[in-house]
């Protein structure tokens, strides 16, 4: 499994980002995906997921609201759109696969693979 994640970079406070995920090596559509973030000194933390069809999503309270997260099951992309951003999403953003078929994705230890981050600097 390759998970491949893109689109970070450096914004300034309320302006938008998109990151993507590729992934390859796996069936796709039979996976939940997330994204996670960690911050410099801080744990690794769950920041959104979507179910195989992608019409289930689930966010932590800190960017619901903010953040859409969304996949293409035919391009095997997943993507993170973030609005109003803020400096304490400054962080690296990792995209994740469930380690099994077809369940939800709520936390780290559910994952079978991680993409190799994405940074997001977010200036005040």
């Amino acid at each position: 499994v390759q998970l491949q994640a893109s689109g970070g970079g450096l914004v300034q406070a309320g302006g938008s980002l998109r990151l993507s995920c590729a992934a390859s090596g796996l069936p796709f559509s039979a996976y939940a995906m997330g994204w996670f973030r960690q911050a410099p000194g801080k744990e690794r933390e769950f920041v959104a997921a979507v179910s195989t069809s992608g019409g289930n999503t689930y966010y932590s309270d800190f960017v619901k609201g903010r953040f859409t997260v969304v996949r293409d099951n035919a391009k095997k992309t997943m993507y993170l759109q973030m609005n109003t951003l803020k400096p304490e999403d400054t962080a690296v953003y990792y995209c994740a696969v469930h380690r099994t078929q077809y369940t939800r994705l709520d936390v780290a230890a559910q994952v079978g693979s991680w993409g190799q981050g994405t940074l997001v600097t977010v200036s005040s």
